[in-house]
């Protein structure tokens, strides 16, 4: 079986990443620091999967560790790099952690791979888009000016892999463009387990709905869209995690495109903040307590994705609906709230 080493593997989409993995033939092998993850997700994911994956602890920014560690694993034929940093809020206050983090990472991945042969996945993000222009936003759609230190560094990283895809011939490169991973596994062993406060929408309705927090603050409600809070195209990390094996076995076969490829990965479908708090009221059977506050400095108003390519040419089709994401979410939460992680 072909060993994939998932960078950020205990996180939220990589867990599921590796479950997946795993289901489709493949060894993962993960390397996270735990900055914002569990140690205890590997027992999780043995629970569902019936083996413990091959677990190192060290910071991809640490160079000299990642050539340690490529040396003594010789035998991974692919990379899925999770491992950044990603909140948008965060990164607007702290803009030098998100670029250390996220390009020393790469980059020392890469560096590492300089002479060898290797499938790269990349974790890029449909802030690429930055506003669009058209809805829903295609591939060829132009790169605007990212709103957020986090969005410049997915489109400054898409850029060191197309020019180093051209220029070395050995990286054959797939960047994924995700717009909102939400949902957990059915299972309900793995989920999103955010450190802190929640950066992200979902596990602030789940955590307000368990009563772990008082209240969701919906950021905004005065944006140009019919109910005034802003859009997004939210997908099912299940399907999320599927897209990245399909992207591996592109890579395996030879990708017609070349040696460097980007895919949308969405449902094609746009939900506002208020729709998905009323879809997660409905598959919940929760009340929510929200209030509105004022738009989040970084936030686009709008945007879901044309999934016409990833369909056609990656072999890939997001199978769940909102009322799945909602319900194995609102699981995940009430299954945390007796089982701590943390």
């Amino acid at each position: 079986m072909s060993k994939i080493l998932v960078t950020g593997g205990t996180g939220f989409i990589g867990s599921h990443t590796v479950v997946e993995l795993h289901k489709a033939g493949y060894t993962p092998v993960i390397v996270d620091n735990l900055s914002n993850s569990s140690v205890k997700i590997l027992d999780q994911i043995e629970k569902i999967i019936g083996v413990k994956p091959a677990f190192h602890q060290f910071d991809l920014c640490d160079v000299a560790q990642v050539n340690a560690f490529i040396a003594a694993n010789t035998d991974i034929s692919g990379i899925i790099h999770f491992a950044a940093s990603k909140a948008v809020g965060e990164s607007v206050q702290d803009p030098l952690k998100y670029y250390h983090n996220n390009f020393f990472s790469l980059i020392n991945l890469l560096e590492a791979y300089r002479k060898k042969p290797i499938n790269f996945v990349f974790s890029s993000s449909c802030t690429v888009y930055g506003e669009p222009d058209v809805l829903p936003v295609n591939e060829a759609a132009p790169v605007k000016r990212a709103t957020s230190p986090y969005g410049n560094t997915k489109q400054i990283a898409e850029e060191i892999l197309e020019e180093t895809a051209a220029a070395y011939d050995n990286y054959q490169v797939i960047a994924l463009r995700y717009f909102n991973p939400v949902g957990a596994h059915e299972s309900a062993l793995i989920g999103e387990l955010p450190i802190g406060v929640p950066q992200n929408l979902l596990p602030f309705i789940t955590q307000t709905a368990i009563g772990k927090r008082e209240k969701l603050t919906v950021f905004g409600d005065d944006y140009d869209t019919p109910d005034g809070s802003a859009i997004r195209d939210y997908i099912h990390v299940v399907d999320l995690a599927k897209a990245h094996v399909a992207a591996i076995q592109l890579l395996e076969k030879g990708n017609p495109n070349g040696s460097y490829d980007v895919f949308n990965v969405g449902t094609g479908n746009g939900y506002s903040v208020l729709e998905a708090i009323a879809a997660f009221e409905k598959a919940s059977g929760q009340q929510l307590n929200y209030v509105i506050g004022p738009r989040r400095e970084g936030d686009i108003i709008k945007v879901w994705g044309d999934v016409t390519k990833s369909t056609n040419e990656l072999g890939w089709k997001a199978e769940l609906g909102i009322d799945e994401m909602m319900s194995s979410a609102w699981a995940w939460e009430k299954y945390l709230s007796e089982n701590p992680i943390q």
